[in-house]
């Protein structure tokens, strides 16, 4: 490299870093530092660079905000934290019954029983925008992802550079391998404003509200569509390596909330400057009260409140349930409610049969979007209604998300109005409906009901079960409705002119999903277990049975003949028993097992899952019923690698070590984890000593 080049590569450098500086000064920290006229000018000088020399564009560079072309389509990305969401209360009563209950957790884990008296948690604001994930590699962001289901999200990385207030890189010394930041994109309420106005300018159809506008812009396949939006960002969350070390006067590795706060805003983030600090819970309630009336004042939109447990080490003894952390919770406000004019009583027929009454009424605007339809879901709830024809209803949205009747408004009655009650017959096929006496569910029991078997179908393909993606709602109506599939069975005997006969479907669409529905015969024994529709058998409960039963013939004799072995399992109990002994005593679902077996269908371990299967029980391998915590890093095993290999041998593998944990792993540069397990009495072991304990 010449002196010339140097000297070019050298001021890249530095315009680069003046410009990120001043962008977090104006965007994050709402203090400019330079002129426009000034930035501009800069701007435009290294644009003038990178273009003489594109070696000299860097991932970080302020220029590579907006992208160049469209993408096609968004792929998918596997979160490698999930991203899961917050379980809500709807008053302080679930509240306090969210805080007693963690109360009772840590006091009956902890040493010392007084430490939940002074347990601080952390108040944020609940933003109405989308969440986010952002991936940082050595400091440089590198992905950004949507929600999606939690486990896995769409690449919006190119639209998520165009936000200003997203750092390109963070401002650290020394960053860590990997982190990862959670926080809420969001439009201001002003910025929304504009939008729409723009849009019925053009004649195009406006947002209902920024959340709406906030998701559409996330999914435009243009970036330059995305930056002009002006959308904006506030971090509240880190997944940080556990093995980064700071420089020296920079911030530790954060051990609570309240600190990674503090170090998302030191590292570049903006951070909503509305959090509090609290350690009681009256101050829960005293914060809430004042933000329900002052967000009016705020230039952006909030829904509630999230109420966070500070400290790390106590989240981790809390934990998570299936769906959403236990030490954090989102308080909503009170949904906005509002008078409309009901027009009739429909019914929808589910899966399993139950028939469920919906009020179809006329729309009415609430949190930002129109709704004309809320379910009323079951017949004891459309009686204590009290609901007649051409009621006046209320109806409000349950979480800003729901929409339900709350009440009717019986003066505004008309004198010749008729009360309506749920139908005697089946809407979709006339059977007779029946009402057990011990159940609330209105249910038609005729198998062939074409909604059962919509329904059926559509549990059957979905992710959790088959995932055949390709077969979904709107083809499942045309198969039944022109009775192309009577059953789970027709599925799989589905040829090729056939499913080119629907609409839109052609001949390599048609080709593509004839493989996955064949492919989906190699989906694994609990899969197939939860697809088969069980009463009360979710995919926790398919997973847990189909390690104890092996097979569907395991499983039947079990619930037929010694139905008590099944009750005993850990989270199963006699309702769910009775429920797999109802089934396998229905002779219908009995030749749909063998008819699937008899089109190639195992329903029993596949040849992996036995092998794993049999690692766990080998009576030479300890780690099966084990906890381990892992502490430090190890030479020769990923802390990831590590954690797999433990469960695969039938261990658990827990953050933060207490009296049920086994071992204590102790690889190099260990924490605190150490010295309160020495506290504690924990079998202290190294990685040589844990591979040796793993099965070969």
């Amino acid at each position: 490299m010449n002196l010339t080049s140097i000297k070019k590569f050298e001021r890249a450098a530095e315009l680069r870093r003046l410009l990120s500086k001043a962008g977090h000064s104006y965007y994050v920290l709402n203090n400019p530092i330079m002129e426009d006229s000034v930035y501009d000018r800069l701007y435009r000088e290294l644009i003038s660079l990178e273009k003489e020399n594109p070696k000299l564009i860097a991932i970080d560079s302020p220029t590579q905000r907006v992208g160049g072309l469209p993408v096609l389509e968004f792929s998918s990305v596997m979160h490698r934290i999930p991203l899961l969401s917050l379980d809500n209360a709807f008053n302080f009563e679930e509240v306090k019954n969210w805080y007693s209950r963690n109360q009772k957790i840590i006091n009956h884990k902890s040493e010392h029983n007084s430490l939940i008296e002074n347990c601080e948690m952390v108040c944020e604001l609940k933003i109405d925008g989308n969440a986010i994930a952002l991936s940082y590699s050595n400091g440089l962001l590198v992905q950004a992802a949507s929600r999606g289901d939690g486990k896995e999200g769409e690449d919006i990385t190119s639209n998520i550079k165009t936000i200003n207030s997203i750092p390109l890189s963070l401002n650290l010394k020394n960053p860590p391998k990997w982190v990862e930041i959670r926080g809420e994109a969001f439009i201001p309420n002003l910025t929304f404003e504009k939008i729409n106005s723009e849009r019925k300018k053009n004649g195009e159809q406006i947002f209902a509200n920024p959340r709406n506008a906030c998701a559409g812009t996330l999914r435009q396949l243009d970036p330059k569509i995305a930056a002009t939006r002006n959308l904006d960002f506030f971090a509240y969350t880190i997944h940080l390596d556990e093995n980064w070390i700071p420089s020296l006067n920079e911030p530790k590795q954060p051990d609570d909330q309240w600190k990674s706060l503090e170090w998302l805003k030191y590292t570049g983030f903006k951070v909503n400057p509305n959090a509090q600090l609290i350690n009681n819970y009256q101050s829960i309630t005293e914060f809430c009260n004042t933000w329900e009336i002052e967000r009016k004042n705020l230039p952006y939109a909030t829904d509630g409140v999230v109420i966070k447990i500070n400290k790390f080490d106590l989240q981790n003894q809390l934990g998570f349930t299936q769906k959403a952390p236990r030490w954090a919770i989102a308080l909503k406000y009170p949904a906005e409610e509002g008078p409309t004019k009901l027009k009739k009583l429909s019914c929808q027929v589910g899966r399993t049969g139950a028939v469920t009454p919906v009020a179809e009424f006329e729309a009415i605007t609430l949190a930002g979007t129109s709704v004309s339809r809320a379910t009323l879901h079951n017949a004891n709830r459309l009686e204590s209604l009290n609901l007649h024809s051409g009621d006046t209803i209320v109806v409000r949205k349950a979480g800003d998300i729901i929409p339900e009747v709350v009440r009717v408004l019986e003066d505004l009655r008309a004198s010749n109005a008729t009360r309506l009650h749920l139908p005697k017959h089946c809407p979709e096929c006339n059977s007779k409906l029946i009402k057990e006496t011990n159940e609330a569910a209105t249910r038609c029991i005729n198998n062939s009901c074409p909604a059962i078997l919509k329904g059926t179908l559509r549990h059957w393909v979905s992710k959790s079960a088959m995932d055949i993606d390709g077969l979904g709602s709107k083809l499942i109506e045309q198969l039944v409705d022109r009775n192309l599939v009577q059953s789970i069975t027709s599925v799989y005997e589905l040829d090729q002119e056939s499913l080119e006969s629907l609409d839109r479907m052609g001949k390599k669409s048609a080709e593509k999903l004839l493989e996955k529905i064949h492919a989906s015969k190699l989906k694994s024994w609990s899969k197939k277990l939860y697809g088969l529709g069980i009463h009360h058998i979710g995919e926790a409960n398919a997973k847990v049975l189909s390690k104890k039963f092996t097979s569907a013939k395991n499983l039947s004799d079990a619930s037929l003949k010694t139905p008590h072995i099944i009750t005993r399992m850990h989270g199963i109990g006699d309702e769910i028993t009775q429920s797999i002994k109802a089934w396998f005593s229905n002779e219908n679902n009995q030749k749909l097992i063998s008819d699937l077996e008899r089109l190639g269908f195992s329903f029993e371990l596949n040849n992996e899952e036995i092998d794993n299967k049999d690692k766990i029980l080998d009576e030479n391998n300890h780690c099966s019923g084990k906890t381990f915590v892992l502490t430090g890093s190890m030479s020769s095993l990923s802390r990831n690698k590590a954690k797999e290999m433990i469960e695969k041998s039938g261990g658990k593998v827990s953050s933060s070590v207490s009296r049920n944990t086994t071992y204590l792993v102790a690889g190099l540069k260990t924490g605190s984890k150490l010295e309160k397990a020495k506290g504690l009495g924990i079998k202290i072991i190294n990685e040589k000593e844990l591979l040796e304990l793993l099965p070969k």
